[in-house]
């Protein structure tokens, strides 16, 4: 079976691709762009904790080579220096608020003072020759996974000269007596150069990791952001239904009321007002016609739709386009029943989303496929346009990758950053469809949505 269906619009047709997002989606990519980028911030408390932390360990480490190794070394001093950055730290937790949180370059003062310090205990017991050389690592791990690249950048300068400076200057590793350890310059330098290596890569996978951490979290909040709007929109379309049905029969009943008092009326004035009150009374009974001639006219329809429903809707925005013709097609193998489904918000902004986006870069035409089988149900869009980008054609549905060639190829010259195809994706994967984009042959871009018919047929999940 096939239709095309063909509409005259009864809404604006929509002024955003897919890659143009809502109000939501448009202050994350400005928070984006802007550096705020939702990362996880450092609190005073946390970096009071970590030195706490690193301070007794490093009291451990030097009791254990003192009194069960015997082990020579500078101890008064490297207790001077432990019990100074301990001072430091408890008047650090009296001076500040526990959940303040950091400015970026107050945590990089914070964090530098740690790597001095860290430096300081490695100059007395060894330099670079010390195994806990890699300790100088960690504060810049932790400045890459919170801070903005700037403040990562400081740190991670200061660590890579402090770690060239320990494989020159230090005093002697700690040993027993007589038997000192004296390390070639070479080892030190190796060892240098594998500490300053450690800095680089460590500190940028870990910021890799949080960058891309941070952009996920973003589009998520978008996306949950529009799920929400549009399952409210939804909610007062059945609250219109309801509204339709329970107000028929009272203004059946004020109709009748009128016209009985039309007939017989005491006095003329009588008269007119009923007139005007039965009036009124088909005024509102044909406003409720009009709400019950869209698909959420009544609870039981607003619940389930046909594809046909479906596609009438995704396409009516554009039914007045006049630069490209927005066609739909539904049709099913033989013998096999047509299903109806859920209407689900999720769905419909997504298809609307995707073929709003194939109308923006269509050269004259877009086709909107709704296929069913016994296994299954499918959505395809599909323009003629120039067709996703091979470059990112393989990250489609990622946040923030741009979708086309540029603005070269769209009707309105606008570059989205590739946030609505992640909202869309990832709205129709909660509801269990199977999501692919390529491109067509001998052009144009091609997107599909497949469910199982269990997952979207009402009859299967009632």
């Amino acid at each position: 079976m096939a239709s095309q269906p063909k509409l005259a619009s009864s809404r604006p047709a929509a002024s955003s691709g897919l890659d143009r997002q809502s109000p939501a989606a448009a202050q994350g990519e400005l928070a984006w762009s802007s550096g705020g980028t939702q990362r996880g911030r450092l609190r005073m408390r946390n970096l009071i904790t970590l030195r706490w932390m690193v301070l007794a360990g490093e009291v451990g480490i030097l009791g254990v080579l003192g009194v069960v190794f015997n082990f020579q070394a500078p101890y008064a001093m490297c207790f001077a220096l432990i019990g100074a950055s301990a001072w430091i730290n408890l008047l650090t937790a009296v001076a500040s608020p526990g959940q303040r949180v950091t400015g970026e370059w107050e945590a990089v003062a914070q964090l530098g003072f740690d790597i001095l310090h860290t430096a300081g205990l490695l100059y007395l017991n060894g330099g670079m020759g010390n195994p806990f050389s890699l300790m100088l690592i960690a504060p810049i791990t932790l400045a890459a996974a919170t801070l903005p690249l700037a403040p990562v950048a400081v740190l991670a300068t200061l660590g890579i000269l402090v770690s060239g400076a320990l494989a020159v200057l230090h005093m002697p590793l700690p040993a027993r007596a007589g038997m000192e350890v004296a390390l070639s310059s070479n080892y030190l330098l190796a060892a240098a150069a594998a500490n300053i290596s450690g800095i680089l890569l460590i500190g940028g996978y870990v910021r890799q990791s949080a960058v891309e951490s941070a952009r996920m979290a973003l589009a998520l909040d978008v996306t949950q952001a529009v799920l929400s709007r549009e399952q409210r929109l939804s909610a007062l379309g059945a609250l219109a239904a309801a509204a339709a049905h329970e107000l028929g029969t009272p203004l059946a009943t004020i109709a009748i009321v009128a016209k009985e008092m039309s007939r017989d009326p005491p006095t003329p004035g009588v008269k007119e007002d009923a007139e005007l009150l039965m009036a009124q009374a088909e005024r509102c009974r044909e406003i409720l016609r009009r709400l019950t001639e869209t698909p959420d006219a009544t609870d039981e329809v607003h619940e389930r739709m046909s594809l046909l429903q479906l596609v009438h809707e995704v396409i009516e925005p554009h039914a007045d386009q006049k630069d490209v013709r927005v066609e739909a097609i539904v049709t099913g193998a033989p013998g096999v029943s047509a299903p109806d489904i859920w209407r689900m918000p999720e769905v419909l902004h997504a298809l609307t989303s995707f073929v709003e986006n194939a109308v923006d870069f269509a050269t004259s035409e877009v086709l909107i496929t709704a296929r069913f089988d016994a296994q299954g149900v499918s959505m395809e869009v599909r323009d003629d346009g120039p067709g996703f980008s091979p470059e990112v054609l393989a990250k489609l549905g990622e946040p923030y990758v741009t979708t086309r060639p540029g603005a070269e190829g769209s009707r309105t010259g606008h570059v989205g950053m590739g946030l609505g195809f992640f909202i869309a994706k990832t709205l129709l994967e909660r509801t269990g469809a199977r999501v692919t984009f390529q491109n067509g042959r001998p052009r144009g871009a091609v997107v599909q949505a497949r469910w199982a018919r269990s997952q979207i047929e009402v009859g299967a999940q009632a």
